[in-house]
């Protein structure tokens, strides 16, 4: 069985939460970045749009149901959402096929 991904946030803007001792956060529109590549999930290129990355902050941290580092989020990446996984109260389950086809 194969290892679950972990992917990180890059976004198009970032803010400082004094909270929890000033730790950097995302904002704006966010999307699902796997850590070692220079694009997201969704294909955006990170050298040529140049969103701020975030490794320390998790995926599923970006929803507001997680109560994680949502604060500031506008607008979550479709495409993203769809590969990495939408981990909340309105997540749909994933599909299932009773019986595919040979």
């Amino acid at each position: 069985m194969g290892r679950r991904k972990q992917y990180a946030v890059a976004a198009s803007g970032q803010w400082t939460d004094e909270e929890e001792g000033r730790r950097r956060l995302a904002a704006g529109e966010v999307h699902a970045w796997e850590p070692g590549l220079n694009q997201t999930v969704c294909g955006l290129s990170l050298g040529r749009s140049r969103p701020t990355r975030f490794p320390h902050v998790g995926w599923p941290d970006i929803f507001p149901e997680s109560g994680g580092a949502a604060d500031r989020v506008r607008r979550v990446c479709r495409r993203c959402a769809s590969v990495a996984g939408r981990r909340g109260t309105d997540a749909r389950p994933r599909r299932h096929r009773e019986r595919p086809r040979p």
